[in-house]
């Protein structure tokens, strides 16, 4: 029994020396551990508000008949360029073709007879200078020649008329640009009074993207573009990027134009109106597309996104205290185009230490040996 307790007094012992050697591990292990973080500084930071946007050529014109008649010939095809004063369509109506054989031949009648009564007066005149018959002669044949002269103008003014009326029958594109879809087929009877055009044509060398922005935004703009008057901040307003449908970006910037003065109540909106340039076609009327609006922003702090964490719907940031020991901090931000950065609207003040790293290993408290670095390098990491 003896022996008994010796081994077992032994062996506690040995239990006390192995807890006594591990204890210097654990307080190594509880040592303040490195933790970079930026200090909050205001600035500025670039900001875009994207807005649904219709496109339109710059002229949509449609083309529509002047005269009655069939549709003879078409000279384009739906999505054709074509330049202004190219034929389109041709109509077949012989009834302007005969106005027109009708109206030389009248006149050319009328020729004959101003004709006639010029030789009248040719040969009255020195008869009357003569003697050998009355001046009333010589008026009454000069009053002969200008109604035939008048006769001759108004039959002159109805040939013009026919080959107008004639000239219609060609009809010729006003614009340069896109023909839109054709309807209407050769052999299709068509008048001026046709409900239906016969296509479009829509002059795309520069696009307007047509979009509409609520009461905030538009105050929000007013309030913040330079410029003393609305023209001066549409002026004012930084290019516009479009992006199109397919998610790619347009190649070339656009430019803010107009702004509505009045809030549709139907929508409570404003219709805003910018300009793209469009030398390749690569855009067409009805495509939509997504207007980038810039609001630069004043006056911000700037953090980058993997110094926050979410807790219950709520975004943190942790801020080096003091002795060195971090605290949670609720903020409110606005995502930036960048993708890896957020615009902090409330929550932090400049000179506040926010940890940019390791914010997943980190507690209410936890001392950390804090080293500064940039909110550029830490982006670039």
């Amino acid at each position: 029994m003896r022996r008994i307790s010796i081994l077992m007094a032994a062996s506690a012992l040995i239990a006390v020396s192995c807890s006594q050697d591990k204890k210097p591990d654990a307080q190594k292990d509880a040592k303040p551990q490195p933790y970079e973080y930026i200090v909050a500084k205001a600035g500025a930071a670039d900001n875009h508000t994207e807005y649904p946007a219709r496109l339109e050529g710059v002229e949509n014109v449609e083309i529509r008949p002047k005269i009655d008649g069939f549709i003879e010939n078409l000279y384009v095809d739906e999505g054709q360029m074509v330049s202004r004063g190219q034929s389109m369509f041709r109509i077949r109506n012989p009834q302007y073709e005969q106005m027109v054989r009708v109206a030389q031949a009248s006149v050319n009648s009328a020729q004959a007879a101003v004709a006639t009564a010029q030789m009248q007066v040719t040969k009255t005149k020195p008869l009357v200078d003569r003697k050998i018959i009355s001046a009333y002669e010589l008026q009454a044949a000069q009053l002969n020649l200008k109604a035939a002269q008048a006769s001759l103008a108004e039959q002159q003014a109805q040939l013009t008329n026919a080959k107008v009326n004639q000239g219609y029958t060609v009809i010729t594109s006003p614009v340069s640009g896109v023909v839109g879809t054709l309807p209407l087929k050769a052999g299709s009877y068509v008048s001026a009074s046709t409900s239906q055009a016969l296509t479009t044509v829509s002059n795309i060398s520069k696009i307007f993207a047509y979009f509409s922005i609520n009461e905030k935004d538009q105050l929000n703009f007013l309030k913040h573009s330079p410029g003393a008057s609305i023209q001066e901040k549409i002026k004012n307003t930084p290019l516009i990027s479009l992006r199109l449908s397919d998610g790619t970006m347009y190649n070339e910037k656009g430019k803010l134009e107009s702004i509505s003065g009045l809030v549709d109540p139907s929508t409570g909106s404003f219709s805003m109106r910018a300009a793209f340039t469009n030398p390749q076609g690569l855009l067409r009327s009805g495509y939509s597309a997504t207007i980038l609006l810039p609001n630069n922003l004043e006056n911000i702090i700037v953090i980058p996104q993997k110094a926050t964490y979410e807790l219950q719907g709520k975004v943190f940031v942790y801020v080096v205290g003091a002795n060195n020991k971090v605290k949670s901090q609720e903020i409110k931000i606005t995502e930036l185009p960048d993708g890896i950065t957020y615009a902090v609207d409330s929550g932090l003040k400049a000179g506040d230490k926010i940890v940019v790293q390791g914010v997943g290993l980190l507690k209410d408290d936890t001392e950390i040996v804090p080293k500064e670095t940039t909110l550029q390098a830490t982006l670039k990491n």
